[in-house]
């Protein structure tokens, strides 16, 4: 069985800049995503080539993550958001410096395909803050590679059936999930605080103060899987039970030396007023 999953979209690249100057792409097609299914493994990607991007099966969630530059729990809106899928494939204009701009020229495609409107606000939300336990990190920091190449942007899921779902982040840097398990490979603990988020009931917020990348292995519990599942969109009732009900994410975070505390701070959110879930003509 595949799990599925939401990407984690850490692209180096500006802010959107709300002005009627933004940046656009020069040319661009969105249209629905073609079905997949599990059983034949999930293509989902972002790949940036030269002067071409090229985004397949992502949800509208997953474009605004990475137009504004925020998390899921910052997107207050309709549930079609993270379970309607699209393909983008847009040319980047010459002269205009692509990565630096994309999140721009992604914000105004999305304003225009979708008739995307919103406004911004500031909520106190309940979170997880990730801290250090009093014992210290349990976990030896990856020395730096100077042979990763960490400038491409492609972040990938591959995978599927059996040996699960592998998303990766480019720079020799991945998550593996599994049935029970998460694997994590050269990772910052800031990198896998949206993949904690959607197992659990509130946002993860990192407050370790640790920059380095780590390896390491996290076990959660069926419920804590199947809150993974529903936040890609996807039906999670054809999860059976496994496992430890006694082992958790929480529980499994003690073990690298750290420790998931429960907090209310004010979190800067954008709340959609209206959008089309189909996307007008190319």
């Amino acid at each position: 069985m595949k799990v599925a999953t939401v990407l984690v979209f850490t692209l180096v690249t500006a802010p959107a800049i709300y002005c009627q100057d933004r940046p656009q792409f020069e040319v661009a097609s969105v249209k629905a995503s073609e079905t997949q299914t599990p059983e034949a493994g999930i293509n989902v990607g972002v790949h940036i080539d030269g002067a071409m991007v090229r985004c397949t099966y992502l949800s509208l969630l997953n474009y605004l993550n990475m137009a504004y530059d925020v998390k899921d729990y910052q997107i207050i809106g309709p549930d079609w958001l993270a379970s309607e899928h699209y393909d983008i494939v847009a040319k980047l204009p010459n002269g205009v410096e692509g990565e630096k701009n994309l999140r721009a020229m992604m914000a105004s495609l999305l304003e225009d395909r979708f008739k995307l409107t919103m406004h911004r606000e500031t909520r106190d939300l309940p979170a997880y803050a990730l801290v250090v336990g009093k014992g210290g990190l349990k976990v030896k920091e990856i020395p730096p590679d100077p042979d990763a190449d960490n400038s491409k942007v492609d972040v990938n899921v591959s995978g599927g059936g059996r040996g699960g779902t592998t998303v990766n982040l480019g720079g020799g840097s991945s998550l593996s999930y599994n049935m029970n398990t998460m694997t994590a490979k050269k990772v910052t603990f800031a990198s896998i605080t949206d993949s904690l988020s959607k197992f659990l009931d509130r946002p993860v917020v990192d407050m370790t103060g640790l920059n380095g990348r780590y390896d390491f292995t996290l076990e959660y519990s069926v419920s804590e899987l199947r809150n993974l599942v529903r936040a890609s969109g996807a039906d999670a009732s054809r999860i059976p039970d496994f496992g430890d009900p006694t082992i958790s994410i929480f529980t499994s975070v003690e073990t690298l030396g750290l420790k998931l505390e429960g907090r209310k701070s004010p979190v800067p959110v954008i709340v959609i007023d209206s959008a089309q879930k189909t996307p007008t003509a190319n």
